[in-house]
């Protein structure tokens, strides 16, 4: 695993805390650092600080998921939604916002590995609704027949809606679901997830029922 994070207590936090849980860490406290770091190791999780000298976080996750897949919890001291957005959109899985809980940040991370297994061997299946297709196979989005480039979490949010069509699903089903963890603390996760569905899906394929959760259309308005 690699922790990417310039602050240097917090980095020295975050690797102790894992360890401790197991788990292998290498820190790097920059962004072309992070980059290299994971080029050379190929880590199963990159911890990734969105504010960092070099590179941004939304640089260092674009370069490293094309390169290679790979899930990523993204720290940031902001809780502005388009910065958020915009590291959700370049591939990252979660986010928290600093400060955050220890116990919380490796449940969150547990959680994006089990999911990362459970995908790792992808169902041979097309899925149907409405306007919208998904080649469970190869794990492609298409919408009207046109291709969109969907992160992974956002194809395993949409699979999941997509299974039963006009079901409502709650965003605490969802975190379990699809983020394997069920504390509503991540409610705005599933939010703004939603949101990146919208703007690349259409706005009307994902319906939301309000005090409750989220539906997938399957003839969208």
């Amino acid at each position: 695993m690699v922790v990417i994070e310039d602050e240097e207590t917090i980095a020295g936090a975050v690797a102790a805390r894992l360890e401790s849980e197991g788990f292998a860490v290498e820190t790097a406290g920059d962004g072309p650092g992070g980059v290299e770091l994971c080029r050379r190791l190929r880590p199963d999780l990159v911890v990734l600080d969105l504010m960092l000298p070099g590179l941004d976080g939304v640089e260092v996750c674009r370069r490293i998921q094309s390169e290679r897949e790979v899930p990523v919890l993204m720290l940031t001291a902001l809780d502005s939604e388009t910065d958020l957005l915009i590291g959700l959109g370049v591939g990252a899985d979660d986010y928290m916002t600093k400060p955050f809980s220890p116990r919380e940040l490796v449940a969150r991370i547990r959680a994006l590995l089990r999911r990362a297994e459970r995908t790792a061997a992808p169902e041979r299946d097309l899925l149907h609704a409405g306007v919208l297709k998904l080649d469970l196979d190869a794990r492609r989005a298409f919408v009207e027949g046109a291709e969109v480039h969907l992160t992974p979490i956002e194809f395993e949010l949409v699979r999941r809606l997509a299974t039963r069509p006009g079901v409502v699903y709650t965003r605490e089903q969802l975190m379990a679901d699809v983020w394997g963890y069920d504390e509503a603390l991540g409610a705005r996760t599933v939010d703004s997830h939603v949101g990146a569905l919208r703007r690349k899906l259409g706005a009307g394929l994902v319906r939301t029922v309000h005090g409750v959760g989220y539906a997938l259309e399957a003839a969208p308005r």
